[in-house]
C-alpha cells in the first residue's frame, strides 16, 4: 500500500462544506486492491486487539472536558463483526487514522472512504484537529492496516507519543480554546496567525487578537506591573489591599537578613515568575530557605521574600473590571491507605478519566519530578513510602493545575468585600484579565477580617480550573472575554462577496471591487494575478486559494473583501472562509477536467458548488440562469438565490421574478434588475466600456452579476451605474483581460482565453469586430485533455485568418511536439489550408505578430505572460513616437 496523494482541507471543499479540517488522500491498496476486511485471514481480530477501543462509540466527555459540543460529532464504530462481515480497506484505514488522533487526545470521528476512479485506489477522507496529527496519522494508518494484512507485529507506542507530542505542541491551551469556541458559537470566526500562538477573532478591520489570555486592549503597562512583583504588592498595599509583608533580596546575606525580619515560615519567589515557577512556600528552616532561594533565582536574579500566610489557595478571576469566578487550587497530594506505596498511590489518582498529558485533559496527570521528591526527603518520605491510611501528603509546593492540582469552585461563596476587592485589584494594576491569587482560611469571610492576604496578580491567568474544576460548576469565563472584545451591537465580520466560475470571474472581480472602492470602502480583493489592498497590488501571482483570502481577511485595514476563488485552491486546501455573504457563480464549463481528481463538468460543477453553500443564511448567492450547471446549484441552499441571464425571457427568470425572486437580465441592450414586479433600469450595456460598445456579450453577462451583486449588497442604482460606466478595461485595471492597443495602422488586443468556453465567446466579439485581417497569437495547454485541446484549437481556427503558433514555458505534462500536433490538427479540422506560423516563443512570436501586422487588421494575443506582453507592446507604443491611444 502506498498514498499517491495527501492533501490538507482547511476550509469548507468538495468533500465537505461542514468538516472543515480534513485530511484527503488517495491510497493505492496494492496487493490488497482486490480484497476487503473479510478476504484478509485474521485481520478483524487482529486490528480489534491492536486498537480494542476502535469498535466503541466515541465519547468526548472522557476525552477532553473543553472540547466544544460542535466538535463532538460522533461516527458510527468499526466493530469486529463488521470487520469480519467485510468492509472495504480505504474504510479501515479512514477509521484506524481517526482512531490514532483519538488516543493522542484529539477527539476526532467524521470521515468517509470511496473508490478512486483507478482501479484497486481508493479516497479516505478524515478529520483531523492538529494539521501535522492528522498528515501523521494518515501515514500512519496506512502503514499499521498493510503491516496487520501481512501479519506483522504493529508497535503503538511510538506513534501515539508522537501524536501526544504533535498536540501539545499545536493545539489551543484549554483558555485559547475556551474564547475560540465561545467565539465561533456566536458565529465569530477566527485564525490561527501563522508560526504563533496569536488567533485572530474576526476579519479585517474589525479583528481582535487574543495570545492565551492576553488581548489586543490589555494594557502593556498592566502586565509589566503584574510582572513585576515588588512593585505589584506597593500599589496594593497602598490601595489599602492586605498583602504579605516582605523583601526583595539579591544574594544569601541579604536572605539572613530577611528572615531576622519576617522569621519563619516564609515563602521565596523570583520577583519576575509567573505561574508558580521557582516558588517554595511554607520554609521553615535555613537550610530550606537557601534551597529556595537558589531555586528561585533560576528564573530571575531578584527573589522576594516573603512572611506565609496560613490558608487555602484561592484564584478570583476579574474580566473586564467585573468578577466572573472564584476556584480554591489543591497542590496534586495522594492520601495514604495503609498498604500502597506513595508511586502506588500517584499511579492510581491517574487512572482518573479526567487527567492526561499536559493540557490534553481537564486534569494534569501527577508526575514525581525532582521537586516531589524534594518535597517527600523533606518529610522523610520516598516514593516506596506507604502512608497510613487517611494521612495525606502534598506532592507540590503550589497549587497549579498545569502540576497535577486540582480545583473547586467557590464563586457563590465570596463575601461581597471580597468580590469589591477583586474587581479593586484588577483596576489598581490595569488589566482587563486578571488573576488575583490569595490565601485565607475562608473565602467568605473578608478578607480583612480573615488574616489573608493577596499574594500575587497575573496577567494572561489560566481559565482551565474554572471551565472544567474537579468539584463544582463549571463557568463560562470565556464568554465576558467575548463580550468585551465585541460589544452589543458590534460586529466581528467584514462583507465578503466571492466570485466563482470557469470564465469571467477575474473581471467579474474586479468589476464589484472597483463598485465597493467607489462607495468608500476600504477594498481588499484577490484575482488570478494578485492580491489588491486598497487599490494597491501587495503579490502578484495567481491569488484565488485559501491563503490569498486569509490574507485579506487578516489586513486591519479592510472593510470589504472582494475575493475571487478559483477549482485549485478549493482542491487544494479549500476555502480560507467559512461563510461569506455573496456568492457569485458566472459559469462552468469544461475546462482544467481530468486534474485533481475532476473528470467530468459535473464534477467540476460540484467543486464550484461548494461556493454558494457556504453563503450566510441571509445572504445570497448569484447565479447564472442560462447555465444548466450553475442554475442546478440552488437546490438545496439555505441562503437566498439570485439569478442573472443574457435572456430576458428565460423560463426560469420569469418563474423566479413571479415568485418574489431578485434577477438581473439583459433586455433590451439595457442591464435591469427585477425585484418585486418593478424593474430597475440601470444603464445602456453599450455605455460601458467593459462591453467595447455592447459586441463584448461576455461582458455584458459579467456586467450583470456585477449590477446584480452591487445591488443586493444595498446599493443605488446611481452608484452602481457610475462604477460600470467608470470601469475602463486596461493593462492597469484588468491585466490580460480584453486590454486593447489601438497603434497607427492596426490594434492589438490582449487576452487570456484559455478554453473552449472562454474562445467561444471571444469568438462573438471578434465576429463583430471589424478588420482587414485578424490574426492571432495561440498556445495550447499540457495539462488538458486532448478533446479540450482540439475544441480550443478549432474555434481558434475558425475566427483567425492567421495564427501565430507558440508554445507555454511550462507544458505542463505533455511535450512540445504533441501540443504542436494537437493544435495545428484542431486549428486546420475547418480550415485545412489556415496559415500557421510556429514560433515557440513567445516574445519572439509578439515581434512576429507587430512586424507583419497589415493596415487595417486586428491582432489577439492569447498570452501566457500577461506582464511581459503588456511590457512588448508598451515598448512598441514608444519606439512609434506617439502618446496612448487607446486603453
Amino acid at each position: 500500500m502506498k498514498i499517491i496523494d495527501l492533501r490538507t482541507m482547511r476550509g469548507p471543499s468538495y468533500w465537505s462544506v461542514k468538516h472543515f479540517k480534513l485530511i484527503v488522500m488517495k491510497v493505492d491498496l496494492g496487493e490488497f486492491a482486490d480484497k476487503w476486511s473479510n478476504a484478509v485471514p485474521g485481520l478483524a481480530s487482529r486490528l480489534t486487539k491492536l486498537l480494542p477501543s476502535l469498535g466503541r462509540p466515541g465519547d468526548t466527555s472522557a476525552n477532553s472536558g473543553y472540547t466544544s459540543a460542535k466538535q463532538s460529532v460522533k461516527h458510527p464504530p468499526l466493530t469486529q463483526e463488521q470487520l469480519a462481515d467485510g468492509e472495504p480497506l480505504g474504510h479501515v484505514i479512514q477509521h484506524v487514522a481517526l482512531e490514532l488522533q483519538r488516543l493522542a487526545g484529539m477527539p476526532v470521528y467524521w470521515g468517509k472512504s470511496y473508490p478512486a476512479r483507478e482501479e484497486g485506489v481508493d479516497f479516505v477522507v478524515f478529520a483531523y484537529q492538529e494539521e501535522r496529527a492528522g498528515r501523521v496519522a494518515a501515514e500512519a494508518a496506512v502503514e499499521i492496516v498493510e503491516a496487520l494484512c501481512k501479519k506483522e507485529k504493529v508497535d503503538l507506542k511510538p506513534i501515539i507519543a508522537e501524536l501526544h507530542d504533535i498536540r501539545e505542541d499545536e493545539f489551543f491551551g484549554p483558555s485559547t480554546w475556551s474564547i475560540v469556541a465561545e467565539a465561533a458559537s456566536r458565529n465569530i470566526p477566527y485564525i490561527q496567525l501563522k508560526n504563533t500562538s496569536i488567533i485572530q477573532l474576526g476579519y479585517g478591520v474589525n479583528q481582535k487578537r487574543i495570545w492565551a489570555t492576553t488581548t489586543s486592549q490589555t494594557s502593556h503597562a498592566g502586565v509589566e506591573i503584574a510582572g513585576n512583583k515588588n512593585r505589584t504588592k506597593a500599589m496594593l498595599k497602598d490601595g489599602g489591599v492586605p498583602v504579605p509583608n516582605g523583601t526583595t533580596v539579591y544574594s544569601e546575606d541579604g536572605l539572613r537578613d530577611a528572615i531576622e525580619e519576617l522569621g519563619f515560615p516564609i515563602v521565596t519567589k523570583p520577583l519576575d515568575g509567573n505561574h508558580g515557577k521557582g516558588a517554595t512556600i511554607r520554609i521553615m528552616n535555613w537550610k530550606d530557605a537557601v534551597a529556595g532561594f537558589k531555586a528561585a533565582q533560576v528564573y530571575s536574579r531578584a527573589v522576594i521574600v516573603e512572611q506565609f500566610i496560613e490558608g487555602h489557595d484561592f484564584r478570583l478571576l476579574v474580566v473586564n473590571g467585573k468578577l466572573v469566578a472564584a476556584a480554591r487550587r489543591t497542590p496534586a497530594a495522594v492520601t495514604g491507605d495503609g498498604k500502597s506505596t506513595i508511586q502506588q498511590l500517584i499511579d492510581e489518582v491517574n487512572k482518573d478519566p479526567r487527567r492526561g498529558v499536559g493540557h490534553e485533559k481537564v486534569l494534569t496527570s501527577i508526575k514525581a519530578d525532582k521537586h516531589t521528591l524534594d518535597i517527600l526527603k523533606g518529610a522523610g518520605l520516598t516514593l516506596k513510602s506507604v502512608l497510613p491510611a487517611g494521612e495525606t501528603v502534598y506532592l507540590k509546593s503550589t497549587a497549579n493545575i498545569s502540576t497535577g492540582g486540582t480545583a473547586t469552585d467557590v464563586t457563590d461563596l465570596l463575601d461581597p468585600y471580597n468580590v469589591l476587592l477583586a474587581e479593586r485589584v484588577a483596576g489598581i494594576v490595569g488589566l482587563d484579565i486578571c488573576g488575583i491569587d490569595l490565601l485565607t482560611n475562608d473565602i467568605a469571610v473578608p478578607l480583612n477580617e480573615s488574616r489573608g492576604a493577596v499574594i500575587e496578580v497575573n496577567a494572561a491567568p489560566g481559565f482551565r480550573m474554572h471551565i472544567s474544576p474537579t468539584v463544582g460548576l463549571a463557568r463560562n469565563v470565556a464568554a465576558p472575554v467575548v463580550d468585551m472584545l465585541f460589544p452589543a451591537g458590534a460586529t466581528a465580520r467584514i462583507p465578503i462577496i466571492a466570485i466563482t466560475g470557469t470564465n469571467g470571474k477575474t473581471t467579474t472581480t474586479r468589476l464589484i471591487a472597483h463598485m465597493v472602492a467607489a462607495k468608500g470602502y476600504k477594498v481588499g480583493f484577490t484575482t488570478t494575478d494578485g492580491i489588491y489592498i486598497q487599490g494597491k497590488q501587495l503579490q502578484k501571482g495567481d491569488c484565488t486559494g485559501g491563503q490569498s483570502a486569509e490574507f485579506v481577511l487578516k489586513d486591519p485595514t479592510v472593510n470589504f473583501a472582494v475575493l475571487e476563488t478559483a477549482r485549485g485552491g478549493m482542491l487544494r486546501s479549500g476555502l480560507g472562509f467559512h461563510t461569506c455573504d455573496i456568492a457569485v457563480v458566472t459559469n462552468v464549463a469544461a475546462d482544467h477536467l481530468g486534474l485533481r481528481d475532476i473528470h467530468t463538468v459535473e464534477e467540476m460543477a460540484a467543486v464550484k458548488g461548494v461556493l454558494p453553500r457556504t453563503v450566510r443564511k441571509n445572504g445570497w448567492a448569484v447565479l447564472n440562469a442560462d447555465d444548466d450547471l450553475v442554475y442546478a446549484m440552488a437546490k438545496g441552499l439555505q441562503c437566498r438565490v439570485a439569478l442573472f441571464s443574457m435572456d430576458e425571457n428565460n423560463p426560469r427568470i420569469l418563474d423566479h421574478v413571479e415568485a418574489g425572486g431578485v434577477a438581473a437580465v439583459y433586455e433590451e441592450g439595457y442591464v435591469t434588475i427585477y425585484r418585486n414586479s418593478y424593474k430597475l433600469r440601470i444603464d445602456r450595456a453599450a455605455e460601458f466600456p467593459i462591453t467595447f460598445g455592447g459586441r463584448a456579450g461576455f461582458n455584458i453577462e459579467n456586467s450583470l452579476a456585477a449590477a446584480l451583486a452591487g445591488h443586493l449588497a444595498g446599493f443605488e442604482r446611481d452608484d452602481i451605474k457610475t462604477a460600470l460606466r467608470t470601469f475602463v478595461p486596461s493593462a492597469a485595471k484588468t491585466p490580460g483581460r480584453m486590454n486593447m492597443y489601438k497603434f497607427p495602422k492596426f490594434e492589438v488586443i490582449v487576452d487570456y482565453a484559455h478554453n473552449t468556453a472562454g474562445i467561444e465567446k471571444f469568438a462573438d466579439f471578434l465576429d463583430a469586430t471589424p478588420a482587414t485581417r485578424k490574426v492571432g497569437i495561440v498556445s495550447g495547454l499540457g495539462d488538458r485533455r486532448d478533446e479540450d485541446t482540439l475544441g480550443f484549437a478549432r474555434i481558434a481556427g475558425r475566427i483567425f485568418d492567421e495564427v501565430i503558433l507558440r508554445q507555454d514555458r511550462d507544458l505542463r505534462g505533455k511535450t512540445a511536439e504533441e501540443i504542436k500536433a494537437l493544435m495545428e490538427k484542431g486549428l486546420r479540422l475547418d480550415k485545412p489550408d489556415l496559415p500557421i506560423t510556429y514560433i515557440e516563443h513567445e516574445p519572439e512570436a509578439i515581434d512576429h505578430l507587430l512586424s507583419t501586422a497589415r493596415e487595417g487588421s486586428v491582432a489577439v494575443i492569447f498570452t501566457e505572460n500577461i506582464t511581459a506582453t503588456h511590457k512588448k507592446l508598451d515598448e512598441f507604443e514608444a519606439s512609434l513616437g506617439i502618446g496612448v491611444l487607446g486603453a
